[in-house]
């Protein structure tokens, strides 16, 4: 368990932030200077608040009534930041092992070799740094993080020097931390790919102050944080189950308490969990069930909520049997159609507009 209320001011910035999570990968998610940073920061000892209180796992790390303020190296924090940060003149070998030199506790969250395997290390080991890829560096500093033995693993936009191919390696690694070390991810990001693909939980920060937190799927349905979800990456999440793979036609069948989804490119087996974003932009909606048209998925619902929106565009929530859809239409469509909380509606939604990018793995 994380618990995080913090209050400080940096120049013209001033946090007030406070939000509590228990999830494997926690997402700090907003846009530039919303404050993302300047949590790790806090969490890690890197700055100190003007009051509040920081705890992992119980353990105290700051309380300004107590009388609290453990030291950077004594909180047991392992901090990856944008650039991996490795020491040029030490191998992989060695940069891996500076990591444990900070270990002061007895028992070790991960073992040399297990971080190895973990990490997909075992070619790199009598590198340098200079000879290593964006992501490889970036895996470097994570065993490194990792072999630190920290309490909680923070992670600062690891992704983003990367190019769209070192993303989808470091992705894959960093889902495996998630689902196999026991060990809380505060991960921050800009990008919604990722933390549908990653996150438990997310917290939704903007000018100092968390807007809104709690679980992916909860977050993303809720049309009122639009604004700071981006105008055309919002939408919503839906967790399914893969009861099909039709390998002749490239297309796999997830099916969720709403119904079923026809999507290409699904690299997971039957019977998996996924989740699945859509978004908003790629939705659109009908009275009666369409016949004769290439969309592949119709979806029976009804309207829960219309957002209030004052441009040509509003987002309409639908309820598709329990699970939360999101539509942007625009607000003449709307009007035409009859749009109110209740009406039965079809929900289309074409295939192709669901790439890899945005399923993750459960």
């Amino acid at each position: 368990m994380l618990e995080f209320d913090a209050r400080c001011r940096l120049g013209a910035f001033a946090l007030d932030a406070a939000f509590g999570t228990d999830g494997a990968l926690t997402a700090l998610f907003g846009r530039s200077g919303s404050g993302k940073t300047t949590v790790l920061n806090l969490i890690a000892g890197l700055a100190r608040p003007d009051s509040g209180r920081i705890a992992v796992g119980g353990r105290v790390l700051y309380d300004s009534l107590g009388g609290v303020a453990l030291a950077a190296h004594r909180r047991r924090v392992g901090y990856v930041f944008q650039e991996g940060r490795l020491l040029p003149h030490l191998t992989v070998r060695q940069n891996l092992l500076y990591g444990s030199l900070f270990n002061r506790a007895q028992t070790r969250v991960v073992g040399f070799g297990q971080a190895v395997a973990l990490l997909g290390l075992e070619a790199l080991l009598e590198r340098r740094p200079a000879a290593l890829s964006g992501g490889e560096k970036q895996r470097v500093a994570i065993g490194r993080a990792l072999l630190s033995n920290p309490e909680v693993l923070l992670l600062d936009e690891p992704l983003a020097s990367l190019d769209t191919p070192r993303k989808a390696e470091i992705l894959y690694y960093i889902e495996r931390l998630r689902d196999e070390v026991r060990v809380p991810i505060v991960y921050v990001s800009h990008s919604l790919d990722e933390v549908v693909r990653l996150a438990d939980s997310v917290v939704l920060l903007s000018a100092g102050k968390v807007l809104a937190s709690g679980s992916v799927r909860d977050l993303m349905s809720r049309v009122e944080l639009r604004p700071y979800l981006g105008r055309f990456e919002g939408g919503a999440v839906i967790e399914a189950r893969v009861a099909g793979q039709d390998l002749e036609s490239g297309l796999a069948r997830l099916e969720f308490g709403g119904g079923a989804l026809e999507i290409p490119d699904v690299e997971a087996l039957v019977g998996e969990q996924v989740r699945i974003r859509v978004r908003a932009r790629d939705v659109s909606i009908a009275l009666a069930r369409p016949s004769g048209l290439s969309i592949r998925n119709v979806l029976a619902g009804t309207v829960a909520e219309l957002g209030e929106e004052n441009g040509a565009s509003l987002d309409v929530r639908l309820d598709l049997g329990g699970t939360p859809l999101i539509a942007r239409i625009t607000r003449k469509s709307a009007a035409e159609l009859g749009l109110r909380p209740g009406v039965p509606v079809f929900a289309l939604i074409k295939s192709v507009s669901i790439d890899r990018r945005s399923v993750g793995y459960a």
